[in-house]
């Protein structure tokens, strides 16, 4: 059989389970949390494990490799100054890490 590299592969020739590998975990100030709405211009509001209610942004160093919805599970990193109100979404968490991180018991917390 040639391969023809502009046809594309029939779905299910890939690996059925996801790789889940090294689960970033929150440091220092870092916090977990959800995403609550999206607000426009690259802003959304994130509830925090923490219990505060932070709006974030993604940064432009990832801002064309995170795409966020609400629900989904997100690593915050508050700012230094207004960090109780702001902060940047540094990582956003795939199912097969949720899932992971579920088991570890780290989303207790969130409530989710």
């Amino acid at each position: 059989m040639v391969f023809n590299r502009f046809k594309k592969r029939p779905k299910g020739t890939g690996t059925s389970e996801e790789y889940v590998g090294r689960i970033p975990t929150p440091r220092g100030a870092q916090t977990m949390g959800v995403v609550e709405s999206r607000l426009g211009f690259g802003k959304m509001r994130v509830v925090c494990s923490d219990k505060k209610l932070r709006i974030c942004r993604v940064p432009g160093k990832y801002k064309r490799r995170i795409w966020l919805r609400e629900g989904d599970i997100v690593l915050v990193e508050p700012w230094e100054l207004e960090g109780d109100k702001k902060g940047d979404i540094i990582v956003k968490y795939r199912p097969a890490q949720v899932g992971m991180l579920r088991r570890q018991g780290l989303l207790d917390e969130l409530g989710v």
